[in-house]
């Protein structure tokens, strides 16, 4: 089996597992001041009083259309498809980065579907840059003089 292959399979794995972990818990607040245990641990659709937002609704997004496109024989899905996923390793990084801070001396827990978040995402723009498509031989046409 080709690397391209494999790669394409393992990417649409990557998928899955990102927007599996935007439901996984990603960070754990043990701030005094968030009332209840359920309200510290913050995953990516749910975070106290929304301060962090919602990235889990855009990575979910940036995971099904990369989805669609990884199945697509299309040129312009592959290129597209580089594009989304270059996108969404920086929406990634930046979510990494906020959800890791520390603020008011207080600074998280990381549990595991941070990690996966990171990695897929990671493995989709891998995916991307090298895609299975084979790509048509056009017969050259020599002309006499």
């Amino acid at each position: 089996m080709a690397f391209s292959k494999i790669l394409h399979r393992i990417g649409l794995l990557a998928c899955i597992m990102l927007m599996v972990s935007c439901f996984l818990p990603w960070m754990y607040y043990a701030d005094p001041h968030i009332a209840t245990e359920a309200q510290r641990t913050f995953t990516g659709f749910s975070t106290y009083q929304n301060q962090y937002g919602k990235p889990g609704k855009l990575l979910s997004t940036i995971a099904i259309i990369i989805f669609v496109f990884m199945l697509l024989p299309k040129i312009w899905a592959k290129r597209a498809n580089l594009f989304i996923a270059a996108l969404g390793v920086g929406y990634t990084i930046k979510t990494y980065v906020l959800f890791t801070s520390c603020y008011n001396a207080y600074c998280p827990e990381k549990k595991v579907g941070i990690f996966i978040m990171m990695i897929s995402m990671i493995i989709l723009l891998v995916a991307a840059v090298f895609p299975d498509l084979e790509l048509e031989q056009e017969e050259k046409v020599v002309r006499e003089l």
